[in-house]
């Protein structure tokens, strides 16, 4: 059995990674990560659960506490809890229907596990039980609307759900209605009501957002843009307002037919940096933000390590990132310069079709 943490330092030194068995993946890896070198050693795998293309960790005593959830990203979406006592995670009961239709993300809330749909432009939510499994689904809200790119825009796409940092909002990025919804979810029965929707930018394809570590400002990924959309965050009105848009990529990169497809956003513990992972250039960008966390600036972009970063993770220390480059079958590791943000390749663990990074 592998500790989550060693010594006074609470230095975690468990991952998970999440990958697509239809490609070719293992489905749930899991690794030990060495805390002086951020390497990562293969600790064994399940494929119970299929294309687990994105994990999320229940945390601390109560239901869904020290639990694994990942959605199975298939045509008829399902969720699965996993638990993570021994080595290699274990299944707890069976596959959860979520009534929607290719989830690619999942949260938990206020006692509850959320599901972006893509599929279907939709938002499930199921309780999760005593003994951390999720029960069935409570509520589904289903997004309407569309955007300007006929390929990719003609129906919503939900593609992130989170919980806000003051913990009272559920956000939903969607790509395919430029848009992100902020929702109130009833813990008691588990209703997602949309409190209010932000619309961004037509044609920009939201696809992911990440919070300012001080809960004032959101920054907004755009995957049919190679952009990220500053917002101010009010969580006492459940409001959030664009207020600039900053390119990930330098002045005549990413430009003319073929699409960089931006794909996840970091923000750094201190809140002086945030990092993207671009997929269609195979690089990771890192940009300053300012003392207000307002003002994004790109600083320059570094090679990925691989193919296609699908996601990308800051390890609990600020230390590291860890990109998951789906196509190449590998997770890279980077050591980040303290006083630049620049990250620089430090090692590789092959862990095929990877999907996903996240850390216990």
């Amino acid at each position: 059995m592998t500790d989550t943490a060693v010594s006074g330092d609470d230095v975690v030194v468990r991952a998970f990674v999440g990958s697509f068995t239809s490609a070719g993946g293992r489905g749930v890896t899991a690794v030990a990560v060495d805390p002086e070198s951020g390497a990562l050693t293969d600790l064994g795998a399940t494929d119970a659960v299929p294309d687990p293309s994105y994990l999320a960790l229940g945390h601390g005593p109560g239901p869904g506490g020290r639990t694994l959830y990942a959605v199975s990203e298939t045509e008829h979406g399902a969720v699965a809890a996993l638990d993570i006592s021994a080595d290699v995670p274990r299944p707890l009961g069976g596959l959860r229907p979520v009534d929607g239709d290719g989830p690619t993300h999942l949260a938990l809330a206020a006692g509850h596990l959320l599901t972006a749909n893509y599929g279907s432009g939709s938002v499930s939510v199921l309780p999760v039980r005593a003994d951390g499994t999720p029960g069935p689904v409570a509520s589904v809200l289903r997004h309407t609307g569309s955007g300007p790119d006929r390929d990719r825009q003609l129906a919503p796409h939900a593609h992130q759900v989170l919980p806000d940092p003051s913990g009272n909002w559920v956000l939903g990025v969607d790509l395919g209605t430029d848009s992100v919804r902020v929702c109130a979810l009833d813990p008691a029965t588990g209703e997602l009501r949309v409190h209010d929707e932000t619309r961004l930018r037509p044609g920009t394809g939201p696809r992911h957002l990440a919070f300012h570590p001080g809960g004032g400002h959101a920054y907004v990924l755009n995957e049919l843009v190679p952009t990220v959309t500053v917002c101010r965050w009010n969580a006492a009105a459940g409001a959030l307002e664009p207020v600039g848009e900053t390119s990930v990529l330098p002045e005549g990169a990413g430009g003319g037919a073929a699409r960089t497809y931006p794909s996840e956003v970091v923000v750094s513990h201190d809140g002086r940096f945030l990092w993207t992972a671009n997929r269609g250039d195979d690089t990771l960008s890192v940009l300053a933000l300012d003392a207000t966390g307002e003002r994004a600036t790109l600083v320059t972009t570094v090679d990925c390590g691989g193919h296609w970063p699908r996601d990308l993770a800051l390890d609990p220390t600020g230390r590291r990132l860890y990109a998951a480059n789906e196509r190449s079958g590998d997770v890279s590791w980077f050591d980040i310069d303290p006083g630049t943000g620049v990250p620089r390749r430090a090692g590789s663990l092959a862990v095929p079709a990877a999907s996903c990074v996240i850390f216990a």
